[in-house]
């Protein structure tokens, strides 16, 4: 598992081997207390050490990659994703692995949606639509992902996850309720870190995967306590609704994750 001490890392670790999977965590940066057990050190920018670290297992869950626009110079930002994923994509392929589960992004579906959607809920038919370079190497990720996935009848799994947050972030969600305009670049849209780890293992054992599907992981609500027909009504005016939401449901559909692969979001920071 790359990208182990990350926040989804850390969590997909302990989701893992508390569900009986023996797991090599690898990341570049050292163990922490929550991965509790040795992290292998590598750089997956380098093909070597992606083949290296990945040999000896049955399958991959690739999370190693720079997590959000903004933090690096764009070309830095596509670069590094670039080769990070190709590696691992490569190496998983060379190897036989099983199975290939990674993070794709919300990002590939048109955020921020200052252009607004074309329709509510966005679902994973509402791509590609990236408008950064961290979106655009997700969306050139999954085109490879495709590629190899047909080469080598692997299923590639793509995981396009909302923001994520940990239950100890929860108490950021009062500052963004006088204002709708603050938070609708997702479409009010998180997970739980814990729930994004149940998609990991999920997208691991799900029967009936070929090709390189890809999933929108995210909470089942919103981030705001005002009713999702009223937010899209309010910030996106004239955009279809071609569901009928419940009061807070999630603007993110997830429902093609609860069908394939019985994603079910546990956890709210409602309580």
């Amino acid at each position: 598992m790359t990208g182990a001490s990350g926040k989804v890392g850390q969590a997909t670790v302990a989701e893992l081997r508390e569900h009986g999977y023996r797991v090599t965590a690898v990341d570049i940066a050292p163990a922490t207390s929550m991965t509790s057990r040795a992290v292998t050190g590598a750089d997956l920018r380098d093909a070597g050490d992606a083949l290296q670290v990945l040999q000896g297992c049955d399958a991959v869950i690739h999370l190693a990659n720079i997590p959000a626009p903004g933090l690096y110079p764009p070309a830095k930002t596509f670069n590094d994703n670039m080769a990070m994923n190709f590696n691992v994509f490569h190496a998983a392929t060379e190897l036989g692995h099983q199975r290939v589960v990674w993070a794709s992004s919300e990002t590939t579906l048109g955020l921020p949606f200052t252009t607004p959607p074309r329709y509510l809920p966005v679902d994973e038919d509402h791509y590609p639509l990236p408008t950064s370079s961290y979106a655009l190497s997700k969306v050139a990720s999954e085109t490879i992902a495709s590629q190899m996935a047909g080469w080598s009848q692997i299923p590639f799994v793509a995981l396009r996850f909302s923001n994520v947050f940990r239950p100890d972030e929860y108490t950021l969600m009062a500052q963004w309720q006088d204002d709708a305009r603050k938070r609708m670049w997702n479409l009010w849209g998180y997970v739980d870190v814990r729930d994004a780890a149940a998609a990991c293992r999920l997208a691991l054992e799900a029967d009936d995967l070929t090709g390189a599907p890809a999933f929108i992981v995210a909470a089942a609500d919103t981030v705001m306590d005002r009713p999702s027909a009223q937010l899209a009504q309010e910030v996106f005016p004239g955009v279809e609704l071609k569901t009928q939401a419940g009061e807070y449901d999630t603007l993110l559909s997830i429902d093609n994750a609860r069908d394939r692969l019985g994603y079910d979001p546990q956890h709210s920071w409602r309580g």
